[in-house]
């Protein structure tokens, strides 16, 4: 399996287990080690991950961090785990802090296995940074963050390289925080900076008043037309739209909605055919009926579609003339299909291309 199917896994276990995730203990289990386990470490092997770590200088007796992970003799990395229903906090950070200053480490995680926050000394160094470098979400987990975490596996594992990394992605999350609040609450300096250049005169209370609420839907509308952008360029070349069944064709005019399932659907399938094909140019295109999974963003070239919009679930599969439904239960079963899903994505890699057929043309197996 490859990282990201290990990684979806585990995602998985804690979004159906994560009631059963009430102690430390529980969440080391089921998913700590196996996280670990993920990026290649030996779990087993108490040189490599060893539990209880302890370190003479910290100046606290008998205080330990939960897991250090030791490469080329050396620990680099300090783990501190919390049950599932902690709040992460910098409160938290206490044990990590005394003994990132006294050993070789270089990053430190604490996690409540579902949230797991990432740290180095980015602002001085041999002291941990209170802010984390890289925050995510293990049962929400996205590709980006999935390429980051392929940095910290013990066949990869440089530290200059994560560094780099880290120092991009502390200041650009701390960015997007910070656009994202002035886009839900334009601040004043903000407002005042915008209406300057357009209202002559002094910056009066009514003025504030008066662009507050402009600037605030100023925000949601250059949102808005960037998505509509982004849809319009999708659907541009005619020839496409053509090869689309006439149900798709009108779906643009309606409200599409892509679900969470659909997305680790999509997910999943692009993962699986990674060994075939570049992952980047595995592609998303949701429509009304369902949602499509291209290559290359051509519709000459389908790789699978999710029939999810319905209480049968289907995958439609495309290594045969027709378009052919699997019925699945969970999306688990969606790996039953990986041989199939890998033949398809190499015949487009090899050049091929294939018309789809429309939903009518369709053969259903029942599995």
């Amino acid at each position: 399996m490859s990282l990201e199917e290990k990684l979806r896994t585990i995602a998985e276990r804690v979004r159906s287990h994560s009631s059963a995730m009430l102690t430390e203990e529980s969440v080391k289990t089921a998913v700590v080690l196996p996280f670990f386990a993920a990026l290649d470490y030996d779990v087993f092997n108490p040189n490599e991950v060893i539990p209880e770590f302890t370190a003479d200088a910290v100046g606290k007796k008998g205080e330990k961090v939960d897991y250090a992970l030791k490469l080329e003799n050396q620990v680099r990395i300090l783990i501190e785990c919390k049950p599932i229903t902690t709040n992460l906090d910098k409160v938290h950070l206490a044990q990590l802090y005394r003994y990132f200053s006294v050993t070789d480490a270089k990053f430190a995680i604490l996690t409540n296995g579902r949230t797991f926050h990432f740290h180095t000394d980015l602002e001085s160094p041999n002291k941990l940074d209170d802010r984390p470098f890289l925050i995510f979400d293990l049962s929400d987990l996205h590709v980006s963050v999935i390429s980051e975490l392929r940095k910290f596996s013990r066949n990869e594992f440089n530290v200059e390289s994560i560094l780099q990394s880290a120092h991009r992605l502390k200041y650009t999350s701390a960015i997007k925080k910070e656009l994202h609040a002035l886009m839900d609450a334009p601040s004043e300096d903000f407002v005042r900076m915008v209406a300057g250049s357009l209202q002559p005169g002094r910056f009066t209370a009514q003025v504030r008043d008066q662009f507050t609420p402009l600037v605030k839907a100023a925000f949601r509308e250059i949102i808005r037309d960037a998505v509509q952008t982004r849809l319009s360029s999708a659907l541009a070349d005619s020839d496409d739209i053509l090869l689309m069944p006439p149900d798709v064709v009108a779906a643009d005019e309606e409200e599409i909605v892509t679900t969470e399932e659909e997305r680790e659907g999509y997910m999943i399938v692009r993962a699986i055919v990674r060994e075939a094909i570049k992952a980047d140019r595995v592609i998303m295109r949701d429509q009304k009926s369902y949602c499509g999974i291209i290559i290359d963003n051509n519709n000459r070239k389908p790789l699978a579609r999710l029939h999810f919009n319905r209480s049968i679930k289907y995958i439609g599969l495309f290594d045969r003339e027709k378009e052919e439904r699997v019925k699945i239960d969970t999306l688990d079963q969606i790996y039953d299909l990986t041989d199939r899903l890998r033949a398809t994505a190499r015949f487009y890699a090899e050049g091929g291309t294939r018309k789809a057929e429309s939903n009518s043309g369709s053969v259903e197996v029942i599995t």
